[in-house]
């Protein structure tokens, strides 16, 4: 990892060029924006036709998340897809693991997914996959950005305007494909009772249809897709979660779960209602994995907890550690060929299915675990390092985030500071705490974790305070 530096840029495209407001195109995670306010129909058509300009007459899959604006921004697309002579295929509404598979299976060029994942309903986003079913690399991302800004983006003749077809039929092959990773007979054994909380998103499409066939009883909340959102935030977080925890005892459920906007994280909650964080049940995975495959490379961004460390020790694994962000999980992953990767917010990748988030995928190799040892969840994760892990995060304006991380990282001179992302402290006594500026959001995000609650609830505080008054300086200045 690397050791303390400089903070990266963060509001400026890398390549130096102003692209949209001063800002580069793709933030960690996509194109993201305000629907019809950043990303209007005449922006995403012209980001279209940049996309299908670099994919130069491809074949194409265009989806979309349940979002109110994703129909119309989708329709906007596959305009400025067509018109540089891309032939597109479009699935309709979908989640983003379901797309990225059939990108593969269909041996299309790439694909082109509409959503905001986590973000509140006014966000939207978009999302575009190479033909092996991963988001581009940074690199042609850049290629992108200058097709766009250099208004290099291709016109097809009359004659040669690409076409919009229908592909149906995404979803089977997608739950077809997550069974061969899973011993279907045995969770078909243990009659599981799993709770799904879509949070009225895309991830009711598929899970529940996949879990009633390997087996298991299911009761599903939230799964009435809506736009707005109106159970709970599309980020699925221990605080947000309070309807699925309580229901769980109620009704006797052995599992629950739930997606975020575009059903590629999951996160999960016991038999007894207690919900966790990614990073225990990526670790249950991890140390499942591990046992069969010893020496294996385990792939995860410093956002992480040190209990993936710990258990790639234990159990003869190599953690690899990246910056934030699944495109950088699934590239370096790649690189090093690695066969999972895993995130603290409850994406994982499982690169014998797809190396990728896939919050499907996540569940089945849960109930695998589950189905394997004939334990409740409660019991597999109580025997994993005990770690204590609080979030948080603050509103920073964009153009703040530079000068921030600047003075930031003088004041921390001399302490044991890792720069691979932001800034991660760490102090002898195991805990640390993650400051970084979010790629999407005009946010800073914390990640405060300790052997104890207090601890990381201590460092949580003390640090927010500390960005508070950095930010009500600099706007002084």
């Amino acid at each position: 990892m690397s050791q303390k530096g400089a903070g990266a840029k963060i509001a400026s495209s890398r390549d130096g060029r102003d692209t949209r407001n001063g800002r580069r195109l793709f933030g960690t995670n996509g194109i993201r924006g305000l629907a019809n306010v950043e990303l209007t129909t005449e922006f995403v058509m012209r980001i279209g036709g940049a996309v299908g300009t670099f994919f130069r007459e491809g074949r194409l899959l265009v989806g979309y998340d349940g979002r109110t604006s994703s129909p119309m921004l989708a329709q906007a697309v596959i305009a400025g897809l067509t018109s540089t002579g891309c032939t597109v295929y479009n699935v309709g509404m979908t989640p983003t693991p379901a797309i990225q598979y059939a990108v593969r299976h269909h041996k299309m060029d790439g694909a082109v997914m509409v959503t905001a994942s986590h973000n509140p309903p006014k966000y939207n986003g978009i999302k575009v996959i190479a033909e092996n079913g991963i988001e581009l690399s940074r690199q042609h991302e850049i290629e992108i950005e200058d097709i766009f800004s250099d208004d290099r983006i291709r016109k097809a003749d009359w004659n040669a305007i690409g076409e919009a077809r229908q592909l149906p039929g995404i979803f089977d092959v997608y739950r077809e494909g997550i069974k061969k990773h899973i011993d279907v007979k045995a969770i078909q054994k243990r009659r599981l009772h799993v709770i799904v909380d879509s949070g009225n998103a895309v991830g009711g499409l598929v899970a529940p249809y996949l879990l009633r066939e390997i087996g298991c009883k299911v009761t599903t909340i939230n799964t009435n897709i809506d736009g707005a959102f109106p159970s709970r935030t599309p980020e699925p977080r221990p605080e947000n979660l309070g309807e699925l925890s309580s229901i769980m005892s109620v009704v006797g459920a052995d599992l629950g779960v739930a997606y975020d906007g575009d059903a590629d994280r999951s996160i999960f909650v016991d038999e007894s209602g207690e919900v966790h964080w990614g990073d225990r049940t990526f670790g249950l995975i991890e140390r499942s994995f591990l046992q069969n495959n010893p020496g294996e490379k385990i792939v995860t961004p410093v956002s992480s907890s040190y209990l993936i460390k710990d258990i790639a020790e234990e159990y003869g694994g190599e953690v690899v550690w990246t910056k934030v962000g699944s495109i950088i999980v699934a590239h370096t992953m790649k690189k090093v060929k690695a066969k999972l990767g895993g995130e603290e917010n409850g994406g994982v990748f499982y690169a014998p299915h797809q190396p990728v988030r896939d919050g499907a995928m996540t569940t089945a190799l849960i109930l695998d675990i589950i189905a394997e040892t004939e334990r409740k969840l409660s019991e597999l994760l109580s025997e994993l390092p005990s770690y204590y892990l609080e979030k948080d995060k603050f509103n920073c304006p964009n153009e703040l985030k530079e000068p921030i991380m600047e003075e930031l990282n003088q004041q921390i001179e001399g302490m044991i500071v890792d720069t691979t992302d932001g800034v991660k402290i760490s102090f002898p006594d195991k805990s640390s705490i993650l400051i970084r500026p979010s790629g999407t959001e005009p946010i800073y995000r914390f990640y405060a974790e300790g052997k104890t609650r207090r601890r990381a609830t201590h460092l949580l505080t003390e640090y927010k305070a500390k960005l508070h008054r950095l930010v009500d300086e600099l706007r002084d200045d």
